[in-house]
C-alpha cells in the first residue's frame, strides 16, 4: 500500500510536456534531483537523477541528430518528452529524452541515478549482489548500468511518451532541490567534447567518473 501511495503521488507530479519543450541546457539543469520511475504490476523502481548530458541537435557534432533525421534517431526530431533509446558498444542501452518543439532535434542523456526504491529489483536486473563491492553506487552510476537496472531497452521503451499518465516509465518532481550543481565537459565522446554540457549534482556520490574527478567537481559546484 505504501508503494502504491508513493506511485499515485508521483504520477500527480509527473513532468508535463512543456517542461521538455525547451533548450536542452536549462532542461538538463532542472532535471537534476527529479525522480525516474518505472512502474510494473509487481514492482516500483525509483531513482533520483544526479547526472545528465545535453545534446543540442543538428549543430552539435556529438549528437545522434547531427547527420539529420533517420529511422534510428527519429524520436529526437519528434515531440518533446519522449524516450530515445540506443544500443552502444554492442552490450548496453542508453536512455535519453527528447527536447524542443516537434521537428527540431534535441535531447538529454541520463548518465547516473541515485536509487531510492526497488534497489533489490535493480540488482536482480543487473545480475549483481546488492551488498557487493561498490554498494548501491554500482547499480545506476553510468548510462549502461542505469538502463539495465530499470530494464530499459530499445524494443521496450524507444519512443515511449514519458508524459503519458499511462506510461510505465516517467519522470516526477518530488520536491527535492539540489543545493550545488556543476557543468563540465561531456565524457566518453570525441566530437565537440569540450563543451560544458554535462550537468551533475556536485556533492552526490552516485555521479559517474573517477574519484579524483568527483572530488574536483564537488569543489567546483555552483549554489542554485
Amino acid at each position: 500500500m505504501r508503494l502504491r501511495a508513493a506511485e499515485n503521488n508521483e504520477r500527480q507530479a509527473m513532468l508535463p510536456r512543456r517542461f521538455y519543450d525547451r533548450d536542452p541546457r536549462p532542461v538538463s539543469r532542472e532535471l537534476l534531483g527529479k525522480v525516474l520511475v518505472r512502474e510494473t504490476a509487481s514492482e516500483l523502481l525509483r531513482a533520483r537523477i544526479v547526472e545528465v548530458e545535453a545534446y543540442l541537435g543538428e549543430n552539435d557534432l556529438a549528437a545522434h541528430s547531427a547527420a539529420g533525421r533517420t529511422a534510428r534517431n527519429a524520436v529526437l526530431f519528434g515531440p518533446p518528452g519522449h524516450a530515445y533509446v540506443y544500443f552502444i558498444y554492442g552490450n548496453h542501452y542508453c536512455l535519453n529524452v527528447s527536447c524542443l518543439p516537434d521537428g527540431i532535434a534535441g535531447g538529454i542523456l541520463f548518465r547516473a541515478l541515485e536509487p531510492l526504491t526497488g534497489a533489490e529489483a535493480m540488482a536482480r536486473a543487473r545480475g549483481i549482489p546488492l551488498d557487493g563491492r561498490g554498494g548501491l553506487r554500482v547499480l545506476t552510476s553510468g548510462p549502461g548500468r542505469l538502463a539495465e537496472a530499470f530494464g530499459i531497452t530499445r524494443e521496450r521503451d524507444n519512443g515511449k511518451d514519458l508524459t503519458n499518465p499511462r506510461s510505465d516509465l516517467y519522470i516526477a518532481d518530488d520536491g527535492y532541490r539540489a543545493r550545488r550543481v556543476a557543468a563540465t565537459a561531456r565524457i566518453g565522446i570525441t566530437k565537440a567534447a569540450s563543451l560544458p554540457l554535462r550537468y551533475i549534482i556536485a556533492d552526490n556520490e552516485f555521479v559517474s567518473g573517477p574519484k579524483r574527478l568527483l572530488a574536483d567537481l564537488k569543489s567546483a559546484g555552483e549554489r542554485l
